[in-house]
């Protein structure tokens, strides 16, 4: 398990602390393991749906053999603030870990997991503390997504009928963001910004007609 130097109350667990007797992991183990299984069954394995070819997400099965798969918990049924007010300080922390030798940065992920929160109020707070976190994660070059029980109302990049933001614990996860990240961006004139700081001369060869688009639109990105 892992401490924050800079705020020792905050913590994330790592696979191997799964089977220790750690009171938070022993309160909530078995919503831990729900999720390691969901990303193993899941998020790490094609989906007849996804609409492209290769797992739903493709960083995530090295995240889990390298060991750079971070869970934290949020005990109790935080307000869409609270929770946003958690997550500035887990983005915080986001920044400063370092990935072990041989292994990018983008295959680092933290899912903080609100287990007490009851799956009619998650939609509301989690996507309200989405968009309160989105557009500072975002400058610092991360991404935040929003998961719980539903699924999200979000389509996929590449089938619109299907959602795949589904989780069966309400969640907020944190990554770098990549490359091709720029649809989930293109809406907000600041996070089309922030994309072209990073990735504005090397844009992946699908995206840059619509990356051409956005640098000849209003506001000359």
């Amino acid at each position: 398990m892992l401490t924050d130097p800079a705020h020792p109350s905050r913590t994330l667990i790592e696979l191997s602390d799964l089977d220790g007797d750690d009171e938070l992991v022993q309160r909530y183990g078995a919503a831990l393991r729900r999720i390691v299984n969901w990303a193993q069954d899941y998020l790490c394995n094609p989906h007849p749906e996804l609409g492209r070819k290769g797992p739903v997400c493709p960083y995530a099965q090295t995240a889990l053999d390298r060991g750079t798969f971070y869970l934290a918990v949020c005990p109790g049924e935080p307000t869409a603030g609270e929770m946003a007010r958690t997550l500035d300080g887990y983005r915080d922390w986001f920044l400063r870990l370092v990935a072990p030798p041989g292994v990018s940065q983008q295959f680092r992920t933290i899912l903080v997991l609100f287990p007490d929160l009851p799956d009619e109020r998650a939609a509301a707070v989690i996507d309200a503390a989405q968009q309160e976190l989105k557009s500072d994660y975002v400058a610092a070059g991360l991404m935040i997504g929003e998961f719980y029980p539903g699924p999200p109302p979000k389509a996929g990049l590449w089938n619109p009928d299907f959602l795949p933001l589904g989780s069966p614990v309400p969640l907020l996860a944190i990554r770098q963001m990549v490359a091709s990240d720029f649809p989930f961006l293109r809406e907000a004139p600041e996070h089309v910004r922030a994309y072209l700081e990073r990735f504005g001369d090397r844009p992946p060869a699908p995206l840059r007609d619509a990356i051409a688009a956005a640098r000849q639109s209003p506001g000359g990105y």
